[in-house]
């Protein structure tokens, strides 16, 4: 048993007012998944604690967090933090601590455990959050967290954070602009939201912009044409994955054509490099995918392949 599995309880409980494609459902759908297919029984469960001022300064600012503590609403009221769809309600910033907290413990669970990797099924996702801003529906940057967690609190140089979400990382690539220990690789729907990292030139932030209609065999030609060579050069000592499962052809969220076995190959690939590089120590975040059918499915997928490896 080499999986672990993290999550907590006050995730569901982040809701926005009626319907919202970032749902708590997405959670239970992929709790209910893993039952159906038989993988539940070799994860080993934690509970994410509470990620604490400390942890989160390392990449969010004193001021937004103190904002977003004053902006907790009363019960049953709900604000947004961006103006749009970015909802936060009276659990919110509960449910954020939560997921940032998960991947801290992810982080320390996987270096203390050589080969074994971590799933950290939390809500509200993170990659669109910056060090001052939240946005498109994320509140804490939880993979930075992690990210930062295993350099300040680890000693770790060489970070690899890869994001296959369908919508650019653009709150990680923010914070990690100019950190070279983090290389930050990146695959998006481009033109679309966030319209952020075609046009990035960086040494450590590797931008794969590709159109709508890509489909499993054009998203493997460019990752390996462009990101696993770069990943090898690299050799990290820990791997972080933000997945985002939302470029599948069931989720109307975009317009990618994957499916789950473009996310298995991508995950077995993501996981050799690790085992090259880092002993095999890997920590998947959730982020995007709406469609919940698809989405459980694809986490399915994804985590057949951790804890077969």
């Amino acid at each position: 048993m080499k999986l672990f599995f993290i999550s907590h309880p006050d995730c569901p409980r982040h809701r926005g007012p009626g319907y919202h494609p970032e749902s708590p459902e997405r959670l239970a759908a992929i709790d209910d998944q893993l039952i159906a297919s038989g993988i539940e029984p070799w994860l080993r469960h934690r509970e994410a604690p509470y990620a604490t001022r400390e942890q989160l300064l390392r990449v969010h600012s004193a001021e937004y967090l103190d904002a977003l503590a004053g902006a907790v609403p009363g019960p049953g009221e709900w604000t947004t933090l961006d103006g749009g769809d970015t909802y936060f309600g009276e659990h919110s910033l509960d449910a954020a601590h939560r997921a940032a907290g998960a991947v801290v413990l992810a982080v320390d669970l996987v270096l203390a455990n050589s080969t074994h990797t971590a799933f950290c099924s939390v809500r509200p996702p993170g990659h669109h959050a910056g060090a001052d801003y939240g946005m498109g529906f994320c509140v804490f940057n939880n993979v930075a967290v992690g990210a930062a967690h295993a350099m300040e609190g680890h000693g770790l140089s060489r970070v690899a954070i890869v994001d296959f979400d369908v919508h650019h990382g653009n709150g990680t690539e923010d914070i990690f602009r100019d950190e070279p220990r983090v290389l930050f690789c990146s695959s998006f729907q481009h033109p679309f939201y966030p319209h952020r990292g075609a046009d990035t030139v960086s040494d450590h932030i590797l931008n794969l912009p590709l159109p709508a209609g890509t489909d499993g065999a054009a998203l493997r030609a460019a990752v390996e044409q462009h990101w696993l060579p770069a990943l090898d050069a690299f050799r990290p000592e820990l791997i972080l994955v933000s997945a985002g499962f939302d470029g599948h052809l069931e989720d109307d969220m975009a317009s990618f054509r994957l499916v789950e076995s473009d996310y298995a190959w991508l995950t077995g690939a993501l996981y050799d490099l690790a085992k090259r590089h880092c002993d095999g120590r890997l920590v998947s975040v959730l982020e995007g995918g709406y469609n919940l059918s698809a989405l459980s499915r694809s986490v399915a997928a994804h985590l057949k392949v951790l804890s077969e490896a």
